[in-house]
């Protein structure tokens, strides 16, 4: 790889952690100098713009949890397999995130509300593959009679969606991972009800 290429992978890295720990607008450019070992000058070598560097920073942080995503449903061919298996992904995502700071789209989401347009799009894009990759497997679980067949896709996606989310939050603002773990232990006895009996 270039060596202009490495240094900008480098600075998205780098921003991703900062931007999903500190967010967008909670860091500065002297925040920035400070993570990447830069001036100013060597970070706007690279972007146009903060936003520029938030888009791709965003991005990057989105691909380390598809990732997560593709590596936990590997081998696994059953609906109830494959969604105990996005869950394992949230299961550790405090602990062991993909970048540091915990669930880059809730972070974006949150910070972006109103603030942040395109951010907030970018989120939103996140967050339809995410509920895209869920309605895909429950649908393919019901065509195959692996889950049951009166179940309503969307329905699944927002109750292990705003149910997981909901628990990271609760953990990052208390300190406390049994929140997390509640509902993770919660959705997996949800999951294992979807199935249909042998």
């Amino acid at each position: 790889m270039p060596k202009a290429e490495e240094t900008k992978a480098r600075i998205i890295k780098q921003a991703a952690a900062l931007f999903n720990q500190q967010g967008f607008a909670g860091s500065s450019m002297a925040d920035l100098m400070q993570a990447t070992g830069l001036q100013k000058g060597g970070i706007y070598n690279h972007f146009r713009s903060k936003d520029e560097l938030a888009i791709e920073a965003f991005d990057f942080a989105v691909d380390r949890m598809r990732q997560r995503f593709r590596i936990a449903l590997q081998g696994k061919r059953h609906a109830v397999d494959r969604l105990i298996a996005l869950l394992s992904v949230h299961a550790n995502i405090l602990d062991d995130p993909p970048v540091p700071g915990g669930c880059p789209i809730l972070n974006t989401a949150v910070e972006s509300d109103d603030t942040h347009p395109a951010l907030r799009d970018r989120a939103q894009r996140a967050m339809n593959d995410w509920r895209s990759l869920i309605l895909q497997i429950v649908e393919k679980g019901i065509v195959r009679g692996e889950l049951l067949p009166t179940l309503k896709a969307e329905q699944v996606a927002t109750i292990l969606i705003a149910t997981i989310e909901g628990a990271v939050m609760l953990t990052k603002l208390y300190g406390d991972t049994s929140y997390l773990q509640q509902a993770i232990a919660h959705l997996e006895a949800y999951v294992r009800q979807l199935a249909m009996s042998d």
